[in-house]
């Protein structure tokens, strides 16, 4: 059993889908949990109300260039201190070649939430672990990260691959400071977006093209992320761990 106790976790997108099972796991494990969400209250409050003690929630729009800046100031101001960093916030927009409005906005934001806010977030982290005896970072990529994405959505695989390489130039450069830095990269994962493929192609139809014939529950996921914030398997600093049933093999 992992045990988590005594230390405090950041995780950005942390009420709905995958965040919110990584909350779960990670509380089960006796962590102290700083939750960021965007504009979804509902939510936030529904996993409140489940877990109304070691967890803390935090509303930032990490869309905004200072997003990213104003969270990790106010994590601190409320915890004082972070021992792991899991960002698992993202967004999926469209960046149509025959759109220019649309490409040139899609861009934008897919590199401010999937890199750029992420990438802060990182160096808040670094400076703060530098000084605090060390600490572990945990960011969510993606399969499309190695393969790229669809024709619409270029920008999110382009973001998704620079957090990747960000992740390996943390644990690579920073690991002698006691900095620990590793990749998870999903890929369908049953989440509200992918249940909307599900219910407009079938349950059938999509999991007969999945090795295990079904979509990857987000709590393997979330399971994945507790072991990495344990700090039990040191060396596989800035690996990449594919959660995808095999349906991407490397």
């Amino acid at each position: 059993m992992i045990d988590l106790t005594g230390k405090t976790i950041l995780v950005t997108g942390a009420t709905k889908g995958i965040g919110a099972e990584i909350v779960r796991s990670l509380h089960a494990a006796g962590a102290s949990i700083v939750g960021h969400y965007g504009n979804d209250k509902a939510s936030a409050d529904a996993l409140l109300a489940e877990y109304p003690k070691r967890l803390y929630l935090i509303r930032q729009d990490l869309a905004k260039s200072d997003g990213a800046d104003r969270l990790w100031a106010e994590t601190l101001n409320l915890i004082g201190k972070v021992d792991v960093l899991v960002n698992n916030a993202g967004i999926y927009v469209e960046t149509p070649l025959d759109k220019t409005d649309k490409w040139q906005s899609g861009w934008e934001t897919n590199l401010q939430v999937n890199l750029r806010a992420p990438a802060d977030l990182c160096r808040h982290a670094i400076k703060h672990f530098e000084n605090n005896g060390g600490g572990i970072i945990v960011n969510m990529a993606s399969r499309s990260s190695h393969r790229g994405d669809g024709p619409d959505h270029l920008a999110y695989g382009a973001a998704k691959g620079g957090l990747m390489a960000l992740t390996k130039g943390i644990a690579r450069g920073y690991g002698h400071q006691g900095v620990l830095a590793y990749v998870l990269a999903p890929g369908w994962v049953r989440t509200a977006m992918a249940e909307d493929h599900i219910a407009a192609v079938g349950e059938d139809k999509v999991a007969e093209h999945l090795p295990l014939r079904e979509v990857t529950p987000p709590s393997d996921v979330a399971a994945m992320a507790t072991f990495l914030a344990s700090g039990l398997c040191r060396h596989a600093t800035g690996s990449t761990i594919d959660i995808t049933g095999a349906d991407y093999v490397r």
